[in-house]
């Protein structure tokens, strides 16, 4: 029986993994802490309660004392850590949580698995910490230059920096996954298509930074679980491991399909003030998860996103219950309260 501790699991790529990894016909423990942030929803992990091998435990990855405490407990065979604060924009406004979560939360969990000997740690970061693109240049690579542009993305390579010299000084079993741009069911909406899809379902307005025209790589949550299965099982300690979709698309194409699938007219798009130092493009080479682990996606872009948008659809109680709050007022303070439809750009 494998025990796995997985941070982040009541967030969208968290609760995703967590609900791929008890699916799976394979003797495993779960145990899924989170602090339940405005991004956490217990209703994300529905169905689980209850299951064998499955323990939810509502903790911060910050607090020594409490990860301390479970590591001891539960002493985990693996750590699958996606506990982390990941919204630019709010990065922007206030870098603070980000340090305390990204940074300071994953040198606690690095200390408990040192202490714990913890036989592999997978830590999952974002291609962000690569920087940007221009249009010509090749995809990233895993030797490619960590130039993060955001308090988000520098909270982030921090975090892959401590875990790479505790691979080298302790000898932790740590392994980094770098992923482009996720989608899919149960994704909090301030990302760009769960937003646009709530927005759209209610005929408001759908605010698109500058032009539209900044180039993501889009990769189903799925098939990022895959990946991160195949790493947690065959990656080479002490190794990045680029994770993508091999699907680049300009947002604005996103939100024109988001609209298609919908039946919605494109008057519904406003274009609103850019993001400070907004990066051009992503785009991941993914040779060497290719090669050296045997993992490729397996889902199209068209297909997830008509797969993403049924989801949705059927789940709309989910999405008022999420798109409300605290949230509510952080989206009026983004966009401008109360975008109507009909205004000028």
């Amino acid at each position: 029986m494998v025990r796995i501790a997985v941070t982040g699991g009541a967030g969208f790529i968290g609760s995703n993994l967590v609900h791929f990894l008890l699916e799976e016909r394979i003797e495993r423990q779960v145990l899924n802490i989170d602090k339940l942030t405005y991004a956490g929803n217990l209703e994300n992990l529905a169905g689980l309660e209850g299951k064998p091998g499955y323990r939810f435990e509502l903790a911060d990855i910050a607090d020594a004392q409490a990860m301390s405490r479970l590591f001891k407990e539960y002493r985990p065979d693996v750590v699958l850590h996606l506990a982390a604060e990941s919204h630019v924009d709010r990065s922007i406004e206030d870098a603070a949580p980000f340090i305390r979560t990204n940074v300071l939360g994953t040198q606690v969990l690095l200390d408990c698995s040192v202490k714990t000997g913890v036989s592999r740690f997978v830590h999952i970061s974002t291609d962000e910490v690569y920087g940007t693109l221009k249009e010509e240049e090749p995809p990233f690579s895993e030797s490619h230059p960590v130039d993060p542009t955001s308090p988000y993305s520098a909270s982030k390579a921090s975090s892959d920096l401590l875990v790479m010299a505790c691979h080298r000084t302790h000898g932790l079993p740590a392994v980094i996954t770098r992923c482009s741009n996720n989608y899919g069911p149960r994704q909090f909406p301030e990302k760009l298509i769960p937003l646009m899809l709530r927005n759209a379902m209610a005929d408001e307005v759908l605010p698109v930074y500058g032009d539209g025209r900044n180039i993501r790589d889009w990769i189903h949550v799925r098939d990022h679980c895959r990946a991160l299965v195949a790493v947690m099982e065959k990656g080479v300690p002490g190794q990045v491991y680029n994770i993508g979709g091999q699907a680049e698309v300009r947002n604005i194409q996103v939100v024109r399909e988001i609209l298609r699938c919908l039946g919605k007219p494109e008057s519904l798009i406003r274009y609103v003030k850019d993001r400070p130092g907004h990066d051009w493009r992503y785009a991941m080479d993914i040779r060497k998860i290719q090669k050296e682990l045997g993992w490729a996606p397996s889902v199209t872009f068209r297909e997830g996103l008509e797969e993403t948008v049924k989801w949705y659809s059927e789940n709309p109680e989910w999405i008022q219950h999420v798109f409300s709050g605290e949230y509510r007022e952080y989206y009026d303070r983004m966009y401008g309260k109360r975008l109507e439809p009909g205004i000028e750009d």
